[in-house]
Formats: C-alpha cells, sequence, structure tokens
C-alpha cells in the first residue's frame, strides 16, 4: 500500500510539473493581438483621427515583449488625444494618450541616467525585422577582438590583424528605443580580380538606450570594426548570453 501511495504521489508530481512547464512555454512563446502604431503621431493628434488614417492597427506580438497597458480594443481610447509623441512600431499603451499633451525634454522614453544613441544596421543584422521598440538585444560586434585582448590600445586593428576576424559579445542586454523605417542603401564589394559588385540592401536606424560606456562602446565599433560591425540578438526572458573570449577561425570548431 505504501508503494502505491508514493507512485500516485510521484505521478501527481510529474503531471503537475509537465503542466507548469506547458504553461511556461504557452507564457513565453504564444502571441496576443495589440494595438502598434504602424506610423509616427504626433503629440496632440488625435486618437480618432489616428485610428481613421491607419496610424494604429492590431499587432500580434509575443507575450513576453508585452508592454504595460497595452491595448487590444480600438475602442478603448477613443476621445483621447496624443500625450507625447509615438513612433511607428510602438505598442500603443494607456500612459501614451490623455485628453492634454505632455511638456517633456525629449521625445523618447529614455530610463533615467541613460542616453539615446542611433546604429544604422542591416536587415540580417537586426534580426529580419523582429526587433521592436521595447526590445531586448544583445549586441555582438565583428573587428575589435574579444576581451581576452582588453588592456592593448587597439590601435593595429585593421585589415591584416587578427583581431579583424574575432566575433564577440560587446553588450548583453540593451534596450531599444525606437525603430526607423527601412531605407535603400548600396553595398559595393570587390573581389580579389578586381571585379566590383553592388548591391541594394534596406537599411534600418536603431535608436538604444545606453549609458555613456556603453555608447562609446558602440561608437567605437562602428567607427573600427569591419563593415557591419554590429549585430544584434533579440533576447526572451530565458535568453543566456554572456561575455568571453571572441570566436575566430583559429577556435571556431573548439
Amino acid at each position: 500500500m505504501l508503494a502505491v501511495f508514493v507512485a500516485i504521489i510521484g505521478t501527481a508530481l510529474v503531471f503537475l510539473y509537465v503542466r507548469g512547464a506547458d504553461n511556461r512555454a504557452q507564457s513565453q512563446y504564444s502571441s496576443v493581438t495589440v494595438l502598434r502604431a504602424t506610423q509616427d503621431i504626433a503629440a496632440g493628434e488625435a486618437y480618432d483621427d489616428a485610428v481613421s488614417s491607419g496610424k494604429i492597427a492590431p499587432a500580434s506580438v509575443p507575450q513576453n515583449q508585452l508592454n504595460a497597458g497595452y491595448q487590444t480594443s480600438l475602442t478603448a481610447l477613443k476621445g483621447k488625444v496624443a500625450a507625447v509623441p509615438i513612433f511607428a512600431g510602438q505598442q500603443v499603451i494607456t500612459s501614451q494618450f490623455g485628453n492634454t499633451v505632455q511638456s517633456t525634454s525629449t521625445n523618447l522614453p529614455i530610463p533615467k541616467g541613460m542616453i539615446a544613441i542611433s546604429v544604422n544596421l542591416s536587415d540580417e543584422a537586426r534580426v529580419a525585422g523582429n526587433v521592436y521598440p521595447g526590445s531586448r538585444v544583445a549586441i555582438f560586434t565583428s573587428g575589435l577582438g574579444g576581451p581576452e585582448k582588453k588592456g592593448g590600445s587597439g590601435a593595429a586593428i585593421g585589415a591584416t590583424d587578427p583581431s579583424a576576424g574575432e566575433v564577440a559579445l560587446l553588450l548583453p542586454n540593451v534596450l531599444v528605443l525606437n525603430v526607423g523605417d527601412p531605407v535603400q542603401a548600396t553595398s559595393t564589394t570587390t573581389d580579389e580580380t578586381g571585379v566590383q559588385t553592388s548591391e541594394t540592401l534596406p537599411r534600418t536606424l536603431l535608436t538604444l538606450a545606453v549609458s555613456q560606456k556603453e555608447a562609446q562602446k558602440i561608437i567605437l565599433a562602428q567607427d573600427t570594426g569591419a563593415t557591419n560591425s554590429l549585430t544584434f540578438g533579440l533576447l526572451t526572458n530565458t535568453s543566456q548570453v554572456k561575455q568571453g573570449p571572441g570566436t575566430t577561425t583559429a577556435n571556431v570548431w573548439k
């Protein structure tokens, strides 16, 4: 009887664990249809006008990327006006609308103590367009070497330096404030025989919230590294990234 009782308890615990895992997975990967700005909305613009002109529309967003105060109904904010400027791609939240325009010193929701900078990335470097305002990203860089080279001046880094072929994690967790509209840019490459090939690729400005030290690292990586030296990795609440030695052709198979 004792063995049967223990078996029943064990089975129940396994069932509860599996159900909890299923619920956690569903919470992470299932999506919710919320309202999102499809175009920029100026402060003071009427909510009803923004909806009728197509500037606000339903969009599917993963549960782990929902912003506090998100809206699901097009009628919930009727009669309100945009209290602050709202940028294309942002989720529509309650605090963005009210009866008056808020007096602010900036158009971006920059966290206290931080600053905003922008980087220009191709589609593949920004996770194929899956990065939105409010997303958290890890930033990788190529051409600067990894943390194992800290202490050097960096003056020798270039096309002939081994560091030029090293990829490493630059910053593990950065908040995206705004995502601009893609624009077409032409990239020209020259092979060993001197033949040039031109390719048109969309590039997008992404605005980030960073500290001064983080801003300096990103700017240096852009100015010193190779073309397309920055690459974003989209984070979820279970992502695991940490800084360490970079990856080169010498250790890629280790």
